[in-house]
């Protein structure tokens, strides 16, 4: 497995260094989009539709759209500033029951290991949680965005499920059409209590498969085996980008000789077509095909 994460659980005192896994993946099948007139894979692009060009990593800016096509813009500097300041530490803040936490709360999980010489402390932590019966309420750092974490044990090992704060929760007076009160019929109400009891069964995940994507892995290898028109290869693509590079390495040499008069950005690039991307922009663009 892939450590995402290294930092520490702390709780009072006690710090205990973890190593952080993804306790969960993805197995959707992800289609791609082709070109069915010559099977070629589309390319997603970043393109400015007022520009009528490709555009660069180096030439976006991060913003905060204010109002409709008004926006805030920040800079990598200063969008560091206000980073989180701890992103290397679990802080446990409180231990509740999980029976108190609604799964409404709950967004991924993930595995937490002992790291370096750590083992004493997780285990102690992991077996005091275990028969306290309860788990802790932390704060964690993740990619710069600052999330609430449950820490439990699972088995053996102690897991974190990151949570949404209170206020990413809608209110329920948001959905339509909810009763105002529940008034239902005795006898059926006991009659569907008693159905329920009847499929009533020990939780068993092994037996809940996700039959579309088994459909699917079917269906794509019936293809595969039959060979038939459906195969298609996708062409050679002749790459123009690095002859642009070079002419744009070449540009930005002359422009920077002494007397230099400066480039019309129009005219540089591959000919100025109006529509393709400019030489600053060919640093930032994506191989043909690729998928971000």
């Amino acid at each position: 497995m892939h450590t995402v994460w290294k930092g520490a659980i702390s709780f009072g005192l006690v710090h205990v260094p973890v190593k952080m896994f993804t306790a969960t993946e993805d197995k959707d099948i992800h289609l791609r989009m082709i070109h069915k007139a010559c099977g070629t894979p589309i390319a997603n692009v970043r393109t400015c539709p007022h520009c009528e060009k490709e555009v660069a990593w180096e030439e976006i800016a991060r913003g905060y759209e204010q109002e409709k096509g008004r926006f805030v813009l920040f800079e990598p500097e200063e969008l560091e500033a206000i980073k989180p300041d701890n992103t290397k530490t679990i802080q446990i803040l409180d231990f509740v029951d999980l029976t108190e936490i609604d799964p409404l709360y709950y967004q991924k999980a993930y595995y937490l290991s002992p790291d370096q010489a750590g083992s004493g402390a997780y285990s102690l932590l992991l077996e005091a949680m275990r028969q306290s019966g309860k788990i802790g309420i932390a704060k964690i750092a993740i990619r710069s965005k600052s999330s609430l974490a449950a820490i439990r044990p699972v088995d053996n090992c102690i897991c974190m499920e990151t949570m949404h704060y209170p206020d990413e929760i809608r209110p329920l007076q948001l959905v339509p059409n909810l009763p105002e009160q529940t008034n239902v019929n005795e006898k059926e109400l006991t009659m569907a209590k008693m159905l329920i009891e009847q499929l009533s069964t020990p939780f068993e995940p092994g037996k809940y498969t996700d039959d579309y994507r088994i459909a699917l892995q079917e269906a794509i290898q019936r293809k595969i085996s039959g060979e038939g028109a459906d195969i298609v290869t996708a062409p050679d693509v002749e790459r123009t980008n690095v002859i642009d590079l070079m002419a744009a390495l070449q540009a930005s040499l002359e422009a920077a000789q002494p007397g230099a008069a400066p480039a019309d950005s129009d005219d540089a690039g591959a000919g100025g077509d109006r529509g393709k991307a400019k030489p600053r922009g060919t640093r930032g663009r994506k191989k043909e095909g690729a998928v971000p």
